[in-house]
């Protein structure tokens, strides 16, 4: 499939990258009902599954960015969206994302395929759903694009098709460009919420973890290079980085997916914006001015968001190409 060109035209309040990034999680206020699933691992941890069922034969199944949640406010749109148009939504909480930190030393990262697997092979047993759909945001988004293009799991045929938003599909770059003084106050945001479920684990696992100087570590590559890869396999932040980067995936893909980011996106550098080589016949790659990191937003936060429009023409119509 193509590079498109997308025509929606920003917030028409502000077209500012911070503004539409930050205001629909500070002033958009949604609540949805849930019902809680804990899914056991094989590995013996969990996952928390927050379900919002209408007794539809059609699920969407939701993956949240960095230390976000089911609770995060562009999870909660596309549930209210998807509800309305006769959709059950599941939104997965990643490990240690649920409220209740997971019982082992490692957590979740930008890779954790095999998560995902393990949810959607649950979901296809245990559920009965004749159609399933996929939606990921920023790292969310680069598991599900891994997931689908790395060739390592069965995906089922029930799997219709996929949207991916906001995705540093280049994990180095877009970790260097977070690093960058404009991007400081997010930076510190998501290293508080890391380093407080550090702190929490390392009293679970009392001597297993170094905490010397946490506070003075002020990138992801740092903390990557300390904590993420060596918990998780990997030799070190590039190591990592380039293993789990979706970018090397996308021409794998097989399901009707769209990728959609914004080229004004502050978290995103410009290798996060995939050439025509790089995609698969079953990749759409819609490039968008405006919409900030999982934003997106038309006007007001509590309005109409056109990734939610989005993703619903794009699965109700496979991969037509439909502007609103």
């Amino acid at each position: 499939m193509p590079i498109v060109s997308s025509e929606f035209l920003g917030n028409k309040f502000t077209r500012n990258a911070h503004l539409e990034t930050a205001l629909p999680g500070l002033f958009r206020r949604l609540s949805i009902p849930y019902q809680r699933e804990r899914l056991p691992l094989n590995d013996g941890d969990f996952i928390d599954l927050d379900w919002h069922k209408l007794g539809s034969k059609k699920l969407l199944v939701l993956l949240h960015g960095l230390e976000g949640s089911s609770q995060s406010q562009y999870i909660k749109g596309f549930v209210k969206k998807f509800s309305a148009n006769q959709f059950d939504c599941c939104a997965v909480n990643f490990r240690s994302c649920s409220g209740e930190m997971n019982h082992l030393l490692r957590s979740y990262h930008s890779g954790v395929s095999a998560d995902v697997n393990e949810v959607i092979q649950y979901v296809k047993k245990q559920h009965c759903y004749s159609e399933i759909y996929l939606s990921g945001f920023s790292l969310g988004g680069n598991v599900l694009l891994k997931y689908l293009g790395e060739n390592q799991f069965e995906i089922p045929s029930e799997v219709k098709a996929a949207a991916a938003f906001s995705v540093p599909i280049d994990l180095a770059s877009s970790s260097k460009k977070l690093a960058s003084k404009s991007n400081y106050l997010y930076m510190q945001m998501f290293l508080s919420g890391l380093n407080k479920k550090l702190i929490q684990k390392d009293k679970m696992f009392p001597g297993l973890l170094n905490l010397n100087g946490l506070n003075q570590i002020r990138t992801f590559g740092e903390w990557d290079s300390r904590f993420t890869a060596p918990l998780h396999g990997f030799k070190d932040a590039a190591d990592y980085y380039q293993k789990v980067s979706s970018k090397q995936f996308l021409k794998n893909i097989q399901v009707p997916t769209l990728l959609l980011n914004a080229l004004n996106d502050p978290f995103l550098s410009p290798e996060c914006f995939p050439e025509e080589k790089d995609l698969s016949g079953q990749l759409t790659f819609e490039r968008v001015n405006y919409g900030g990191h999982c934003g997106f937003s038309y006007a007001l936060p509590n309005g109409t968001y056109y990734s939610e429009q989005r993703a619903l023409h794009f699965f109700l119509n496979n991969k037509a190409i439909m502007y609103v």
